[in-house]
Formats: C-alpha cells, sequence, structure tokens
C-alpha cells in the first residue's frame, strides 16, 4: 500500500506537485528547504537581530511619542503623502503617523530637512507600519547644524548637543544621495547635535558608486557633540537577497570621526562597490571599504555587541568592518556577535576575516564567532553553506523563527 505523502502547510500547490514527481527522501528534504522559503516574508519583517541579548542603556531606547507635535496624515493612506512628511520634519518635536490600519509607503520626492532651531528633541516614529522611500532619486532625510540654510544656532555647529535627532520603528527604502553635496547618507544624512536609531529596517539605499571617502548607502554620520556615540539598536541593514545597501563604502554605516555603538542588530548583503581603496590605487578613483561599516578618523570608538554582520561584500578591504584610526586612538570592541562570511576582495587584517583593523592595537572581541566563507564558495556559495547549515540546525523551529535565523 503506497503511503501518502504530507508537506507542511505553507506550501502552496505548485510546490506541492513538484515535490510529488519527486523520490519521497528528496522530496522531504526539498519541502523543508521550501517552507523555510515560505517563511521568509516574516523573517524579513523583523528587525535587528532577535538572537541578541545585549543591554540597552536607558538613553538608546525608544522614545516615548505618546503625545505628539505633529501627526502625519487624518487615519486614510492617500493623506500620507511625502509633502506632509517633509513639512512635519521642518516642523520639528515629536512626529507619528496615522495613515490608517495597514502598513503604508510614503514616496518623496524632495529630502525631508531638520531645522536647527526646532526641537531640539526630533523624533520620528513609524510605528512599524511606515515606509519612507526616496523612490531611487532622493536622500531621505537631512541633517546638518553647518548648513546655513538649516539657520546656524550656535558659533561651533561642528559640536553642539542639538538637534536631538531619533528614528524608531521605521523602514527606510531606496533612497539615493548619488551626486549629493554633502556626499553619502542615502537614507539619512547627519552632521551635529545627536542622533540614534531604534527597532528600523534599511533596504535598496544608495550613495555614489567611486570615492575614497564617500559613504553611508544607509547612514552617514559625522561631529557628533563632544564624541557621544550614535546608538544604533534593534535595527536590520539589507536583510537578504535584493535587499542590501551600496555605496562606494560603508554599505550600511560610515562616519569619518564619529563612534557607533551597535546593539542586537543585523548586517546583511550590503555593498562597499568603490575601487581603488583610500589612498586611491594610481588609475582608480577609489572606495570599496567597508562592506556593512566603515569606520575613519582618529579619535573614535566602534562597539559591536549581540549583533550579526554576514554576507557583506567589500570590493577592496573589510567586507564587514573597515575600522581606521589614524592616530592610533580608536578602540573597536566585539562582543556575543557573529561576523560570518563577509568577503573582502582586496585585503583584510590576518586572524578577522572580513575586517580591516589599523590603528588599535588590542581590539577587544569577546564571546563572539568572526569567520570566512567556505574555502572556494565565494560570497555567493558561502551564503547559500551558511542558510543550508541554518536549516539543518533549526528546521523544527522555521514557524516562528525571526530574521535572521541562527
Amino acid at each position: 500500500m503506497r503511503r501518502s505523502r504530507r508537506y507542511p502547510q505553507s506550501l502552496d500547490a505548485p510546490w506541492r506537485r513538484t515535490l510529488a514527481r519527486l523520490p519521497r527522501r528528496l522530496a522531504a528534504a526539498l519541502a523543508v528547504v521550501a517552507a523555510w522559503s515560505a517563511a521568509a516574508p516574516r523573517l524579513a519583517a523583523a528587525t535587528g537581530n532577535p538572537g541578541g541579548h545585549c543591554p540597552v542603556p536607558p538613553e538608546a531606547e525608544l522614545e516615548d511619542t505618546s503625545s505628539p507635535d505633529v501627526v502625519v496624515g487624518n487615519g486614510t493612506p492617500e493623506s500620507c503623502t511625502g509633502a506632509a512628511f517633509v513639512a512635519a520634519v521642518a516642523q520639528g518635536g515629536v512626529i507619528t503617523f496615522d495613515c490608517g490600519p495597514e502598513p503604508v509607503t510614503i514616496t518623496l520626492t524632495e529630502t525631508a530637512k531638520v531645522f536647527n532651531d526646532t526641537g531640539p528633541r526630533i523624533v520620528i516614529d513609524g510605528g512599524g507600519k511606515v515606509t519612507l522611500s526616496g523612490g531611487g532619486q532622493v536622500r531621505i532625510l537631512y541633517m546638518n547644524t553647518c548648513d546655513p540654510d538649516l539657520v546656524w544656532t550656535t558659533p561651533h555647529c561642528q559640536n553642539q548637543d542639538h538637534p536631538q535627532l531619533t528614528v524608531q520603528n521605521l523602514t527606510f527604502a531606496d533612497g539615493n544621495a548619488s551626486g549629493e553635496d554633502p556626499d553619502g547618507g542615502g537614507a539619512i544624512f547627519v552632521r551635529g547635535g545627536r542622533f540614534k536609531i531604534a527597532n528600523s529596517v534599511f533596504v535598496r539605499n544608495r550613495c555614489d558608486a567611486e570615492g575614497p571617502d564617500v559613504g553611508g548607502a544607509a547612514v552617514r554620520v559625522l561631529s557628533q557633540y563632544e564624541g557621544l556615540p550614535v546608538y544604533v539598536t534593534r535595527s536590520t541593514f539589507g536583510g537578504g537577497p535584493g535587499l542590501g545597501n551600496e555605496c562606494a563604502n560603508g554599505g550600511g554605516l560610515s562616519t569619518i570621526g564619529s563612534s557607533f555603538t551597535v546593539l542586537n542588530s543585523w548586517f546583511s548583503h550590503n555593498r562597499a562597490i568603490g575601487i581603488g581603496a583610500n589612498p586611491p590605487r594610481q588609475g582608480t578613483p577609489g572606495g570599496g571599504n567597508g562592506g556593512a561599516i566603515y569606520n575613519d578618523g582618529n579619535t573614535f570608538a566602534l562597539r559591536i555587541c549581540g549583533t550579526r554582520i554576514e554576507n557583506n561584500v567589500a570590493n577592496e578591504g573589510g567586507g564587514a568592518i573597515f575600522f581606521v584610526s589614524n592616530n592610533g586612538t580608536g578602540q573597536l570592541s566585539i562582543e556575543s556577535s557573529r561576523i560570518v562570511a563577509n568577503p573582502s576582495l582586496g585585503f583584510e587584517t590576518a586572524g578577522l576575516p572580513g575586517i580591516f583593523l589599523l590603528g588599535d592595537p588590542e581590539p577587544e572581541i569577546v564571546d563572539s564567532v568572526i569567520s570566512a566563507p567556505a574555502p572556494g564558495a565565494g560570497a555567493a556559495g558561502g551564503a547559500a553553506l551558511a542558510a543550508l547549515a541554518t536549516l539543518a540546525r533549526r528546521r523544527a523551529r522555521i514557524p516562528t523563527v525571526s530574521a535572521p535565523p541562527d
């Protein structure tokens, strides 16, 4: 008597018909893979690394937005326009959205700009339902305390404590800062004041493809007050094939001279696509450093905790992290994190696959995994092998896994 085959309920009819034609054992194996693929939309919807459990200091937590100063929209998706968002950011204060019960994408045709004499506390909270899109044409959000068009408020614009900008519970998609001055920051550019990111997602953002220092396809930060860090908590940069952010340097984050503290977050499929490194090799435009994160300057710190950095690529140095402290005072700390399969196609530091480190003679690396792609696999092969290994370890838990899978 022939036994009937049973497949996961998440599989649709085409998958079931295909599997029915295959030998039983092969079909059973492919059914597990297919079920994992069917779960992918749920994975992509999560923010950050749910397996990360590093403590988040109070100043890095979500801001209270229960009493907003400005609400974008009046309850319908149609009321939530790019123009309404740009006007809200110009006004400042605590900004929330009322666009109806379903997720909504707001496409901008011009960049939203923070004015330095508003706030000083400026919070933009999407409630987990709002995607801000640059439509592949414009940078999404811009704050610059040294831009006179946005009002100078102190005689030392490069070191002032306001505005204090927070973005939380938002998705930033398809921002493009190519050709902008100042450069970098396809989704967000920040100079001066204070800045933090919480529970947010950055996908398909872009900035200039060439240049030794231009960077931050998703986020570019400069001149933070008193050298205090930019907190990035429970956030995702990329998240899968076709979702990554790309720029000459720093596919996810980029800075010259500022510090990042990255907690319980996830970086994947971001790329540093420049050619020639920094300083540029003769006959090249330069760039290609820091597939996920780019840090350059003198005294600054990069702290990574509870974070996964995987399947990012740099054409030159540091498929995961490019860290250069010119005067040797920079500090790199990696704790309870996983940095795996991040090819550096040009150069990296011996013993630290995916990382180029210059200037910190004693980086602190605790309870972390740092490894290269499987030999001969290349970036795509390494990603595939990692996915299969993940599947083998967690297949019984597929229905409840949140991105990224362990």
